[in-house]
């Protein structure tokens, strides 16, 4: 899975969603998943009424838009500090809960949940999520 990006070093114009990071490119995955989230939400709010009838399900899908968006906010933020600097742990645990709990929850409304593998990605997703507000208190207090 690559995200095209423009790189900040003379290294390569391709960031692996598990390599590294650099400020650059967490603001741009940052402005890539606010987009989505506000492209989900919308679909959430009006197309996704006509398919899925369970208040439970669409209450779900926008859970998960507003968690990405929110967490798409802090990796922009993550990339914009410079003093102090955010380290890439932040942004990825950010990065990385934002996928697995938004995703498989977009999923699950979806009714696709390969091999039954979803529904303790979800947890897994949100524990991301925290740590990386964890990881944010801590390189700051430092």
């Amino acid at each position: 899975f690559l995200i095209l990006a423009r790189s900040t070093s003379n290294s390569c114009s391709f960031c692996v969603v598990m390599g590294l990071f650099s400020p650059f490119n967490f603001v741009f995955l940052g402005a890539i998943g606010g987009f989505l989230a506000v492209g989900f939400g919308a679909f959430g709010a009006h197309g996704l009424k006509k398919h899925i009838a369970d208040p439970a399900k669409l209450k779900g899908w926008e859970t998960a838009a507003h968690y990405q968006m929110l967490h798409s906010c802090m990796l922009c933020v993550c990339g914009a500090l410079t003093s102090p600097r955010p380290s890439d742990l932040t942004g990825k645990l950010f990065l990385y809960g934002m996928i697995l709990f938004s995703g498989s929850i977009y999923l699950l409304t979806l009714g696709i949940n390969p091999m039954k593998l979803l529904g303790p990605v979800t947890p897994i997703g949100g524990l991301l999520m925290m740590g990386g507000w964890a990881s944010l208190a801590y390189d700051f207090y430092k």
